[in-house]
């Protein structure tokens, strides 16, 4: 097989993954039960403030920020809008930092 041969094939394969990863990036879909909040100034772990109240951070509990990557609680920035569902025990089980068009619709059904 000849070397440019390949090297399109390589080519090719990073442009596609490129708009794979762009396009997964774009489709997320949030829990029906999920609510809604403002994460507040930084907590010890495993809190989290939002709005104002304390919330525990659910052990395992994942972090899910606006290009789909979990973070951890240290990196969670103030002030930024979440939507978030509670374990059996009244934990955070998810909290998914939302994204400019996920808060057009959250303030279009409110």
């Amino acid at each position: 097989m000849n070397s440019r041969w390949l090297g399109f094939l390589l080519i090719l394969a990073t442009a596609c993954a490129g708009v794979a990863g762009s396009a997964y990036a774009q489709l997320r879909t949030l829990p029906q039960n999920a609510k809604f909040a403002r994460v507040g100034g930084p907590q010890p772990l495993p809190f989290i403030q939002l709005d104002n109240k304390l919330v525990r951070l659910a052990p395992g509990g994942i972090i899910i920020d606006e290009n789909n990557r979990s973070i951890l609680q240290g990196a969670l920035p103030a002030g930024v809008r979440v939507a978030y569902t509670l374990d059996l025990g009244g934990d955070i089980g998810r909290l998914y930092i939302l994204t400019a068009q996920e808060q057009a619709q959250v303030d279009s059904r409110q």
